[in-house]
C-alpha cells in the first residue's frame, strides 16, 4: 500500500515555480493552500524572488532546512527532472507534479517522463502527475491545485484521469450543493494512480463513497486485489470512457492511455465489485445517492404518486432494472382503503391522485414505510393547482425521520412552481430529481451494493489434480522450434490432456496407412481432418471428413484430403491428417479465452457449434483466481444453463464436470502467459455423471 499521508495531509509544503505575478500557474497554487486554511509551513520556491504573498521565498528546495513534506512543482516540463532530482536530495518523498508536456505529447515527452520517474525511483519518492490539475482534501484542509474552486467539506472522494472534466465537476458541485472529502487529479499515472488512491480512501474516516472517472487501468492484477477488498469498506463508482473505438483512440491521446477491450473492464469491476457508471450524470447521480442515504435491505421498492402515468413509468423502470415493484401486506392495503379516496391506486404503484394536498402524502407515506415488505421508497410529485411542493417535502422528511432505515427518493416532475419544495428536500439529504428514472438508477446501485456486502467472501477453490505443466512446456517448445504459433489439433489435444481436459483421441498420420492404423486403434467412426495451421476453416477446402466406418473409408478420405488442400490451396504446408475418435453427440458448448492488456486472460462460456456467432450466447470471467462460485453464476448467465439444468423433460447434463473444465482452462492460460487464444468448441455436454468431451480444440500461442 502507498503511504500518502504525508501528501493528503502534509505538515509543511514547498510550491516550486510560486509566483508574484497574478495568473500564473504557480500565483494560483500557492493562493489556494494559503485560502485553503491549511495550517502547515508554506515554501514558495522561486530564486527570482525574496518573498510570496507574505511567505519568505527560496531558491530551490535545497535551501530550506527544515523537513518538506510534499513539494507541488509548476515548472516547464524540461525542469521537472533537475526540480525532481533537487527535491529527492532534499530528502523530500512527495511530489505532486502539475506541469504538462510529458508522455501525453509524443515520443520526447515520454522521455522526459522516464527521466522523472528515475528520479523518483532513486530517491523512493511517491509522485502524483505529471500533467494534473492538482490535489485536494478539504478536512486537512489543502487546496493544492490550480482549480479555481475549493468545494465544500463532504464524503465524497472524487479521482479523476482528466483534469478539465475534474474542475468542471468543482465548478458545478459549488452551484449543486455537494461536498467532497478529497479531489485527485490522476494526470499521466506514472507513479501513483486511481489504485493508490481507492486503497487510501477506503480507509479514510471521512469519506462514504469514492467516485473515479478514468481512461485506462495500468495494472490490472492490481487493481483487481486493492478495488476487491475496498469495495467492501466502501462503494466504489467508475465511469470508464473510451469504450468507443473512436473513444478508445481519443483516451490513447489525452493522457497517453492504452485503451483496453471494454468487455474486460465490464467483467473486471464486476468480479471486484465496482458499481459502474455510463454518464457523468450518473456518476454522481450514484455518489449523491450513497453519500445521503442509507443502503436498503433488499430490492423491494414502492412509489407515491399523484399522477397515473409516471407511476407507471417509475414501475416499468423498477422491474427493467431487476428491481422488484414491493408487495403490500394485506393490513397495509387495508388501511390505504379506509384512509384514501375510493379511486386512489393501492397497491403499488400508490396513485394518491391529482387532488392530493400534502396531508394525503403524509398519511400514503406512513403506511407504505411501515410496510415490511417495503426496501426503498420513491416519491413523484407533479405540479397541479392544489400540490402543495413545501408542504409536501416536509412531509416526506418527517415520515422519513421514523423510518431512518429505508432510503427515500424524490422526483418533483416540474419547473419552477416544484424548486423551493425539491431544494428543501435537496438540503435535508433527500435524493431529490426532476424524472423518476434517475430515483430508481440509484436505488439500484444501493441494492447492488447491498448485495456485495451481503455476499460472503470468496474462499477460492481446492488446488486442481492431475496437472502436468511440464508436459505443456515440452508441446511448445516443439511449436516454437518448429517456428509456428499455432498447434495442431493433435498437439492441442495433448495440451488438454496434460491439464485433465477430457478430449476426444486425436492423433496425426502422415500416410494412408498411418490413418489406418490410428482409426484401428481407437476404433470407428471417425473424423479426418486436415492438420495444417495455414487452415483455419478446413471444411471450405475439403479438408473434413466425418463418419467414417472402416479402413477403406479412412484410406479414400486421407488421399481425398491431400488431394482437396492441394488443389484449393497449394501454398499451404501441410503437416498430415488427423484421425480422431467420432464422439457421441452432446449438447455443443464453448469454452474460449482471449488475453486482454490490461487484465489478462478472459474465459468465454455458452451455447458452441454454430450458434456461437448466430446466437452469441456468452458470458465472461477473468481467469485469474476464477472461483467455483464465480463459474456457477458464469453459467447462469447464459441460455445454455437452461439446456443444462434439463430442457423439457431431458435429463440434466453434467454441469460438474463443465465447471471442472471450465476451472481447468482458466489455471492453463494463466500459467502459460503465452497462450493468446484458446477455444474449445464444441465441446459435448452429456447426461450427469457422464461428463464431458472437446472436439476442436485450438490454442495460439505468442
Amino acid at each position: 500500500m502507498a503511504e500518502l499521508t504525508k501528501m493528503i495531509r502534509p505538515g509543511s509544503v514547498a510550491v516550486v515555480g510560486a509566483s508574484a505575478a497574478e495568473g500564473k500557474i504557480g500565483n494560483t497554487i500557492l493562493k489556494n493552500i494559503i485560502s485553503s486554511g491549511f495550517t502547515g509551513i508554506i515554501y514558495p520556491i522561486n530564486p527570482k524572488e525574496k518573498e510570496i504573498m507574505g511567505k519568505t521565498a527560496y531558491s530551490s528546495v535545497g535551501e530550506i532546512k527544515e523537513p518538506v513534506d510534499m513539494a507541488v512543482i509548476a515548472v516547464p516540463a524540461a525542469r521537472v527532472p533537475e526540480v525532481a532530482e533537487d527535491c529527492g536530495k532534499a530528502g523530500v518523498k512527495n511530489l505532486v507534479v502539475i506541469s504538462a508536456g510529458f508522455k501525453e505529447v509524443g515520443p520526447e515527452g515520454l522521455e522526459l517522463e522516464k527521466r522523472l520517474v528515475s528520479a523518483c525511483r532513486q530517491y523512493g519518492m511517491r509522485m502524483l502527475g505529471p500533467n494534473v490539475v492538482g490535489i485536494i482534501d478539504t478536512h486537512t484542509p489543502i487546496n493544492a491545485s490550480f482549480s479555481a474552486t475549493f468545494p465544500r467539506q463532504g464524503e465524497i472522494a472524487f479521482f479523476s484521469q482528466s483534469g478539465a472534466m475534474l474542475v468542471a465537476i468543482l465548478d458545478w458541485s459549488a452551484a449543486g450543493g455537494l461536498g467532497f472529502s478529497r479531489v485527485v487529479s490522476l494526470g499521466n499515472k506514472a507513479d501513483l494512480s486511481e489504485i493508490d488512491f481507492i486503497e487510501d480512501a477506503a480507509d479514510d474516516p471521512n469519506t462514504k463513497v469514492i467516485l473515479c472517472y478514468i481512461e485506462d487501468i495500468v495494472d490490472g492484477r492490481r487493481f483487481l486485489e486493492v478495488v476487491t477488498r475496498a469495495a467492501r469498506k466502501k462503494p466504489i463508482i467508475i465511469l470508464k470512457s473510451g469504450t468507443s473505438q473512436a473513444g478508445a483512440q481519443a483516451a490513447s491521446s489525452h493522457t497517453g492511455a492504452l485503451a483496453g477491450s471494454d468487455l474486460a473492464y465490464e467483467v473486471a469491476f464486476r468480479q471486484c465489485g465496482v458499481i459502474r457508471a455510463h454518464s457523468m450524470t450518473q456518476l454522481f447521480d450514484l455518489a449523491v445517492a450513497f453519500a445521503r442515504a442509507p443502503v436498503p435491505k433488499g430490492n423491494r421498492v414502492a412509489i407515491v404518486t399523484n399522477a397515473g402515468g409516471p407511476g407507471i413509468i417509475a414501475t416499468d423502470n423498477v422491474e427493467n432494472l431487476g428491481l422488484q415493484m414491493a408487495r403490500f401486506t394485506k393490513e397495509t392495503i387495508a388501511e390505504l382503503r379506509a384512509k384514501l379516496p375510493a379511486e386512489a391506486g393501492l397497491y403499488n404503484p400508490v396513485d394518491v391522485l391529482g387532488d392530493a394536498k400534502s396531508d394525503r402524502y403524509r398519511l400514503a407515506l406512513q403506511k407504505v414505510f411501515a410496510d415490511p415488505n417495503v426496501d426503498s421508497v420513491v416519491v413523484l410529485v407533479c405540479p397541479v393547482g392544489v400540490t402543495e411542493p413545501v408542504l409536501t417535502a416536509e412531509a416526506i422528511l418527517e415520515v422519513r425521520e421514523s423510518f431512518p432505515e429505508k432510503p427515500v427518493f424524490a422526483a418533483y416532475m416540474g419547473g419552477e412552481s416544484l424548486v423551493e419544495g425539491a431544494g428543501k428536500l435537496v438540503r435535508a439529504g433527500v435524493p431529490c430529481y426532476t424524472f423518476p428514472e434517475p430515483a430508481i438508477e440509484s436505488i439500484k446501485g444501493l441494492v447492488h451494493y447491498n448485495e456485495l456486502l451481503n455476499t460472503p467472501e470468496d474462499g477460492g477453490s481446492a488446488a486442481l489434480k492431475g496437472i502436468d505443466r511440464n508436459g505443456v512446456k515440452a508441446i511448445f517448445y516443439d511449436v516454437v522450434r518448429d517456428q509456428r504459433l499455432v498447434l495442431l489439433g493433435s498437439e492441442a489435444a495433448e495440451v488438454a490432456k496434460c491439464y485433465g481436459i477430457p478430449a476426444a483421441p486425436v492423433t496425426l498420420a502422415t500416410t494412408p496407412r498411418e490413418a489406418v492404423s490410428e482409426a484401428d486403434k481407437m476404433g470407428y467412426p471417425v473424423v479426418m481432418k486436415v492438420a495444417s495451421p495455414k487452415i483455419l476453416h478446413k471444411t471450405d477446402v475439403g479438408g473434413v471428413k466425418i463418419g467414417l466406418k472402416n479402413a477403406a473409408e479412412v484410406r479414400e478420405a486421407f488421399n481425398e484430403i491431400m488431394d482437396n488442400v492441394h488443389s484449393y490451396m497449394p501454398q499451404a504446408v501441410v503437416y498430415g491428417v488427423e484421425v480422431q475418435k467420432m464422439m457421441p453427440k452432446g449438447d455443443e458448448l464453448i469454452v474460449g479465452m482471449t488475453r486482454d492488456v490490461q487484465f489478462g486472460p478472459l474465459i468465454a462460456f455458452g451455447l458452441g457449434g454454430i450458434y456461437v456467432n448466430l446466437l452469441k450466447d456468452v458470458s465472461f470471467r477473468l481467469a485469474r483466481g476464477l472461483s467455483t462460485r464465480e463459474i456457477e453464476l458464469m453459467l447462469r448467465e447464459t441460455k445454455a444453463y437452461t439446456l443444462l439444468r434439463g430442457y423439457r423433460g431431458e435429463k440434466p447434463r453434467d454441469i460438474a464436470a463443465v465447471v471442472d473444465v471450465i476451472r481447468r482452462v482458466a489455471a492453463l492460460v494463466t500459467d502459460f502467459p503465452e497462450i493468446t487464444e484458446l477455444d474449445i468448441n464444441p465441446v459435448f455436454a452429456y447426461e450427469e455423471g457422464m461428463g464431458l468431451s472437446a472436439l476442436d480444440i485450438k490454442i495460439t500461442i505468442s
